[in-house]
């Protein structure tokens, strides 16, 4: 249940970031939105239970390495989505994702092959070809492109969840890795923005100051509903039953205004289906 909801908040925050007329800077103000709720939640849960946040360097440099991946996650997240629409972007990601981690997962931690797993994985295959089919009329390049960028986001998507079971697995404490990881992003991102960037991104503060709080809280409540989860159960398992989110951003694709196409819908069905099959016991 707590991978289920941490799929919801995380399709929808995706899909307000979709309405922003400036992704990428709207983007960097609403990950230091939850990069603060989550240092504040990481906080208070290690003075309640006496925990070290990271029991060992290794688990600190593993949360950095998250943290750098979590970056390059959202400056491809935001790109993809000024050319691409919601239900392309996050299916292809998302899925593409489940390919990449479980070969990694199963090498570096020891999960088990099953006969669901390699079945889930050709279903996939199959819904991310069918969300890839470029629509009659609309510009193949920009298509390309927002493809290209969602690839990029699944490899990202893959590496940050493997770097943070890595974490988890060496002494960091689930709130304070991510808070750590996120608000290392932050400021890679703050830094990459530049002077001009970062002025226009006060402006966006000052202008949409309600609206980034929901998109930073969201989000931040989705990764953290992750991390925990993922500290209870394999890296693989986790990534596959939270894509389940695919069907969560195909319905608010059509609620913020977008028309998914056939393809689109039967594609992001299947990567769900095959999500589950994936993930079964």
């Amino acid at each position: 249940m707590l991978v289920l909801v941490s799929a919801f908040l995380h399709a929808l925050w995706n899909a307000l970031l979709r309405l922003e007329e400036d992704k990428d800077r709207a983007l960097v103000c609403a990950i230091g939105v939850a990069s603060l709720l989550a240092l504040v939640v990481a906080a208070i849960r290690c003075y309640a239970t006496g925990i070290a946040p990271f029991a060992t360097a290794a688990s600190l440099w593993w949360t950095l390495l998250a943290g750098f991946l979590e970056w390059l996650y959202f400056t491809a997240l935001a790109r993809a989505l000024v050319t691409g629409p919601l239900g392309v972007v996050y299916t292809v990601s998302r899925g593409g994702a489940v390919l990449v981690i479980w070969p990694v997962s199963v090498a570096l931690f020891g999960e088990p092959v099953t006969v669901a797993a390699a079945v889930g994985s050709g279903i996939i295959c199959l819904g991310l070809a069918a969300s890839s089919v470029t629509p009659g009329g609309h510009d193949r390049a920009a298509h390309r492109g927002a493809l290209a960028w969602s690839i990029s986001c699944a490899v990202a998507i893959a590496g940050y969840h493997l770097a943070y079971k890595a974490g988890l697995r060496t002494g960091a404490s689930p709130s304070a890795s991510f808070g750590v990881s996120l608000a290392f992003a932050t400021l890679i991102n703050i830094g990459r923005l530049g002077r001009e960037g970062r002025r226009v991104g006060r402006a966006i503060l000052r202008t949409r100051l309600p609206r980034v709080l929901v998109m930073g809280i969201v989000c931040g409540g989705s990764f953290l509903m992750l991390i925990e989860a993922l500290a209870g159960d394999g890296a693989g398992m986790v990534l596959t039953l939270r894509n389940t989110s695919v069907l969560f951003a195909i319905g608010l694709a059509a609620v913020i205004g977008e028309r998914p196409r056939r393809p689109q819908i039967i594609g992001a069905i299947l990567v769900a289906g095959g999500a589950v099959v994936m993930a079964w016991p």
